[in-house]
């Protein structure tokens, strides 16, 4: 069977960036798209253009970090086109602060999106695709930071590090179902996170102040615009691959990461 033709695809944050970019390749693939964003005006663009493409769309503005906001995006898609084949929790936010002048509201809003978000879908998708009985694949968007720990990014790295432990997890306890699970962790993307991180952050949850990050601080690395990250992550649902990959400079970062552990067990370490 196809992996995308005629199937249904829920994404999140799906009003731009990766989830616009994954939506847009779904719908060439012949996938029925369900958008899912706190942000409706975005959604309902990326849902026209589709349009105009012939995808058929549905678009529901969903909060990740509520439950019931999740579960009721579940139930709008299957009243729209019956059932949900594959599910892409990629709803995300930025924040980047030293962990000691991080705020309290800073770990709560990082961690209710980018954890929880995924948590949500996890939860609420999972049982439903294994009741059905007829395989599907879920896609966790977390990081490179969600590999490889970084200063200036250590609550974002908290939180995607859960997401790939997460899916580690899931990958091992869905294989037997015929259920595919891959997280996709990318390095820097053409993307408006950061603005939309502010933009988008709850009024309970900012801060008096933002903590001053020097330039150049954030993630280095090649910069790579969405539509990329979409192909991969097509061609990572066709394989059912668990990691997605998409700069060639994180091979080398990782393997880094691998050497120094196997270091540990060399006799005068160990």
């Amino acid at each position: 069977m196809d992996d995308f033709q005629g199937r249904v695809a829920v994404i999140t944050g799906g009003g731009g960036g990766i989830g616009a970019a994954m939506a847009r390749a779904f719908a060439a693939r012949g996938a029925r798209i369900v958008l899912a964003d706190v942000d409706r005006a975005a959604m309902e663009g990326v849902a026209a253009v589709l349009g105009k493409g012939g995808a058929e769309v549905l678009v529901v503005p969903t909060d990740v970090t509520a439950l019931e906001s999740v579960r009721a995006l579940a139930d709008a898609a299957e009243r729209r086109f019956g059932a949900v084949h594959i599910v892409c929790n990629n709803a995300g936010v930025a924040t980047m602060s030293e962990i000691a002048a991080s705020t309290h509201a800073d770990w709560q809003y990082t961690m209710n999106v980018n954890f929880w978000g995924v948590v949500h879908g996890v939860e609420t998708f999972v049982p439903r695709l294994l009741a059905r009985g007829a395989g599907g694949h879920i896609v966790n968007t977390a990081s490179m930071a969600g590999l490889v720990g970084m200063r200036w990014l250590g609550v974002y790295c908290a939180s995607k590090f859960a997401v790939v432990g997460l899916s580690e997890a899931l990958h091992r306890e869905l294989a037997e179902h015929g259920i595919g699970v891959s997280v996709l962790c990318p390095m820097i993307v053409e993307t408006k996170i950061n603005e939309n991180s502010i933009r988008n952050r709850p009024a309970a949850l900012r801060n008096l102040g933002e903590a001053a990050v020097p330039e150049g601080a954030a993630m280095m690395g090649s910069v790579i615009g969405p539509e990329e990250v979409a192909r991969r992550v097509v061609r990572g649902i066709e394989r059912k691959d668990l990691y997605i990959f998409t700069h060639p400079e994180q091979r080398a970062i990782l393997q880094r990461r691998a050497a120094r552990q196997d270091r540990m067990f060399e006799p005068d370490r160990w």
